[in-house]
């Protein structure tokens, strides 16, 4: 393992951790979060900058931003143009990350911000990746925690990348695993994949989960199942795979069918077929075409979308951390932030 990368990337001063949290209408709660936020960096012997981007939020979380980097040296913010989704949202607070190591956690406190310093613990073990690894899952209903246990199962089984299980976002990276990560600009990115596929020394936190501290959820079910198809189509072609299978499965049973209905008339002879099993017939293959078609599409439509190359985002306004940590290390230029060492 080249476990002494990590610890020795800031030699001859003190090493800068970046702490990377996406906001979508989190007024409710955002205060809080710092103040945790806050109080768990004090005691890790760093230098840290809180990097927070705003998604495009419709309430005052903004405005709460811009007074806690007001009260806080150490606070960035990136405000972004308009809400792109809570994945672009994180790659944009990664790309202004300057830190030796990034931290990555949601504003809504159901991961405690106190288990940052076993992560860094983890960091300086000499491991690239330490990611929180949630032993329970409180204050959610029993459908969303067997969905979640099933999603992962799943893309263990199918997916050319083995996710670790009942892991989310909240993490560690070292500067060399994010600077993989970055060099990936994929338009649909999921990136609890993208954080395995860089691959690197990775180790495990187990923590529970609290329930929201407060506000609401942004993920119903139906934008779980979407991400759910983002999260299975850049990893594997398993279903595609499935829809080739079901063809030749389906073409065999026809053939077997034809086979007996030429049988059936040359020994009992053929009296006329009733109208409804036709029918049947007829629906069962038109939605199985139907089907396979929307899997194609699916598919398809990514391809498009990576092909316009359009930018991820962007920023309506960045304001950079105003304390001794802003001036101590210096931006990271684009060219050296895609570098993998």
């Amino acid at each position: 393992m080249d476990g002494k990368r990590a610890t020795d990337a800031g030699s001859g001063g003190r090493q800068l951790l970046s702490v990377v949290v996406p906001c979508y209408d989190e007024e409710p709660v955002i205060a809080a979060f710092h103040e945790r936020l806050a109080a768990a960096v004090d005691g890790l012997g760093l230098d840290v900058e809180i990097v927070y981007v705003n998604d495009g939020s419709r309430d005052g979380t903004v405005a709460r931003l811009a007074d806690i980097r007001a009260r806080d040296g150490r606070v960035s913010l990136v405000d972004l143009s308009r809400n792109f989704g809570k994945e672009i949202a994180l790659t944009a607070g990664l790309d202004h990350a300057r830190g030796d190591a990034v931290v990555v956690i949601d504003a809504d406190l159901q991961d405690p911000p106190e288990l940052i310093a076993d992560l860094v613990a983890g960091w300086r073990e000499g491991y690239d990746v330490v990611y929180a690894q949630r032993l329970t899952r409180q204050g959610e209903t029993a459908t969303k925690k067997l969905t979640a246990h099933l999603f992962y199962r799943i893309m263990r089984r199918v997916g050319r990348v083995q996710i670790p299980a009942d892991t989310g976002d909240f993490r560690l990276l070292s500067r060399r695993a994010l600077d993989a990560l970055l060099a990936m600009r994929e338009q649909h990115r999921f990136m609890k994949g993208l954080f395995s596929w860089i691959g690197f020394p990775q180790k495990a936190v187990p923590y529970h989960r609290d329930p929201r501290f407060a506000g609401e959820t942004k993920w119903n079910y139906w934008r779980l199942w979407n991400f759910s198809i983002e999260g299975i189509t850049p990893f594997t072609i398993g279903p595609l795979k499935i829809a080739t299978y079901l063809g030749v499965v389906i073409a065999l049973a026809a053939f077997v069918y034809g086979l007996f209905i030429i049988v059936q008339t040359l020994v009992f002879g053929n009296p006329v077929p009733g109208y409804p099993s036709i029918l049947v017939v007829v629906l069962i293959l038109g939605g199985f075409q139907l089907m396979t078609l929307g899997i194609i599409g699916e598919y398809l439509g990514r391809i498009f979308n990576e092909t316009k190359r359009r930018p991820l985002y962007f920023v309506r306004e960045y304001q950079p951390p105003r304390g001794a940590e802003g001036a101590a290390h210096p931006p990271v230029r684009r060219e050296d932030r895609r570098r993998v060492g």
